[in-house]
């Protein structure tokens, strides 16, 4: 029996990408909740909003809920991006790949 190394790579690849977009996703939602609740907007229908149609479409959202104009609540998303990062590493662990070697 011969062990396929071109095999192994491409399911170690495929395992690594789906492992960070879930952590990139979840940071998306992480960070609009965030940002939500910073703005006491109701967050289902933003989260519905961002599975739908997007991200800016979210911000949309958000923005016209809470009453403010959409640069300053982008500017909030990113910062809530880097708590909500910090926080899903905590809970989650470091979402660098595995390095072969």
């Amino acid at each position: 029996m011969v062990w396929d190394l071109r095999r192994a790579l491409l399911a170690k690849e495929e395992f690594e990408s789906s492992r960070l977009t879930d952590f990139e996703f979840r940071e998306m939602v992480r960070a609009v909740r965030l940002v939500a609740a910073d703005l006491a907007v109701e967050v289902t229908p933003v989260l519905h909003e961002l599975a739908d149609h997007g991200l800016d479409a979210a911000l949309g959202l958000l923005a016209q809920a809470a009453g403010r104009e959409a640069e300053v609540v982008e500017t909030l998303y990113h910062q809530a991006r880097a708590e909500a990062r910090r926080q899903l590493i905590a809970e989650r662990g470091d979402p660098t790949p595995y390095r072969l070697g």
